[in-house]
């Protein structure tokens, strides 16, 4: 920069510390590429992969360009000081959040049948009632399938919404009911993956309730089950939460296989240790040092403290310790069970206690479409009702009542909102596709329960027509779900974000609104 006038000098000297600081970002010893195993794979690809960060370009070996696609590559990988930052200026902008709300979503993929579980026609003809009998519960005139029954006894606690309009919803994905979008069906929109999850929108605009730890989490058995950012961009994509735990593995059919599972994300590569990782962070802060002089609007001092955070929640301990199910007591282990979906029900009750605002599980053992889209038993894998729906409900009976009566031991219930849905019901009528008890895909109406989150429950929100097939009263909608979610985590409901086009798109759709019943 020799004889260059000072805004150039300055120009020249913040980009080359940058581009070093960005490259020593990445923690591993190749500072292009940061190594996923001590990352995590927080998503599929960094953010400036077309950038093609560790290709020359021409005959110049080494260059400021090249230094500063390299430093981009590197920071884009590791996502966290962005999403620090943002949480740190929704707070000095005076966007007052509830304290430590959060939301445990269980996603019974492939769409359970509302008529077998939560809205049962017990005067209609067996081919549209099905095979299981109702039982009474806690809500005087009200039943539910006798396979839950920890849940009718203590029904409540729940509020069930038998009027849930998911028309265009779809799975593989699945996009609709986890986005409140009816247009984020990707069958049928090319667009339909830009619309980003409920939980992504928390992200953005609220961030995590503890600093250091990821606040859009997920238990994902296929990369079609789960809803990802989409056009809020890649940093707020759910945090893959399978290779951060020991859990059991079961096979595609629900069998345990008795293995289990490493937790490599937090695993440190070879030759990099803590103090490494501090003698980074040193050479970061000498880095600055070279332009700290240039600097008027107190970025560095920022950009000095999101950095440490990640270290933070990389060395810390918190997240880790979230994730360490060995650490609960032996009677809470039991008493929660075994089974892989009941240790994945632990362990987001420990995340939401560790400051993480959003868990979605995946309630799936199969790939594709999901374990509840039972078509009928001579459609392996799923099954019909009979065998295939039964052997889930006592396990999903289990788990859900474990969990919110857990969670109000502990006094979280009015902070945790715990959801359980899937993308639609099942048809009216049984013995679909050549099938004895099998239920088809039916996107008119399906029906869902909410527990916690300091709402209203011990109700039973709309109603279908008398055989199952259509809304006879109070349609809620995907934008009502998403405005309820919105609300209980203190966002805006008239809150917009960019589309790839930069345009400003609304967050809740539809006009829709929070359910009033419940708030």
């Amino acid at each position: 920069s020799r004889g260059l006038g000072d805004v150039y000098k300055r120009q020249v000297v913040e980009g080359f510390t940058f581009a070093l600081k960005c490259a020593v970002s990445a923690f591993p010893g190749r500072p292009v590429m940061p190594d996923r195993r001590f990352c995590g794979n927080l998503h599929s690809a960094h953010a400036f992969e077309s950038f093609l960060g560790t290709e020359r370009e021409g005959l110049c070996l080494v260059g400021r360009r090249n230094m500063v696609k390299a430093g981009l590559a590197g920071i884009a990988g590791l996502s966290l000081p962005e999403l620090l930052r943002t949480r740190g200026e929704a707070a000095l902008a005076g966007d007052a959040m509830p304290s430590r709300r959060s939301v445990i979503l269980l996603w019974m993929t492939g769409g359970p049948s509302h008529i077998d579980t939560w809205d049962m026609k017990p005067d209609r003809p067996l081919m549209n009632r099905g095979p299981f009998s109702p039982i009474s519960t806690a809500i005087p005139g009200e039943f539910i399938c006798e396979h839950l029954p920890k849940q009718a006894a203590m029904l409540d606690k729940f509020t069930i919404i038998r009027s849930v309009d998911c028309k265009k919803s779809n799975h593989e994905p699945n996009k609709v009911m986890q986005t409140g979008h009816r247009q984020a069906a990707p069958r049928a929109n090319s667009n339909g993956e830009r619309y980003p999850a409920i939980g992504s929108v928390i992200s953005k605009f609220r961030g995590a309730n503890q600093l250091g730890v990821p606040p859009y989490v997920a238990f994902q058995k296929s990369r079609s089950h789960v809803a990802y950012a989409g056009d809020l961009g890649q940093k707020h994509n759910p945090f893959m939460a399978n290779q951060a735990a020991n859990l059991p593995v079961y096979d595609s059919v629900g069998k345990d296989t008795g293995k289990v599972s490493s937790s490599p994300m937090f695993r440190l590569p070879r030759n990099l240790d803590f103090d490494r990782i501090n003698n980074r962070v040193g050479l970061l802060r000498q880095l600055d040092g070279m332009r700290r002089e240039l600097d008027v609007s107190g970025n560095m001092d920022a950009m000095d403290t999101y950095q440490q955070q990640a270290v933070d929640m990389l060395t810390g301990g918190r997240v880790q310790k979230a994730f360490d199910v060995s650490s609960e007591p032996e009677s809470m282990r039991d008493l929660y069970g075994p089974h892989l979906w009941c240790q994945q029900a632990l362990l987001a009750r420990r995340l939401v206690e560790q400051g993480v605002s959003f868990v979605t599980i995946d309630l799936s053992y199969h790939t594709a479409s999901g374990t509840w889209d039972n078509h009928g038993d001579n459609i392996p894998p799923y099954g019909g009702i009979s065998k295939g729906l039964r052997p889930l409900l006592p396990l999903f009976d289990h788990l859900i009542t474990t969990l919110v009566s857990d969670l109000e031991q502990r006094g979280l219930l009015d902070e945790v909102l715990v959801v359980a849905m899937g993308e639609f019901g099942r048809t009216p009528l049984m013995g679909t596709q050549g099938s004895t008890d099998g239920r088809n895909h039916w996107p008119q109406v399906m029906s869902m329960c909410l527990a916690g989150g300091g709402m209203r429950h011990g109700q039973v929100i709309g109603a279908t027509e008398k055989d199952g097939g259509q809304i006879k009263h109070r349609p809620v909608t995907p934008g009502d779900l998403a405005a309820t979610l919105y609300h209980h985590m203190g966002i805006r409901q008239d809150q917009t974000y960019l589309d790839h086009r930069g345009r400003p798109v609304f967050a809740v759709q539809e006009n829709g609104e929070p359910i009033e019943e419940l708030i």
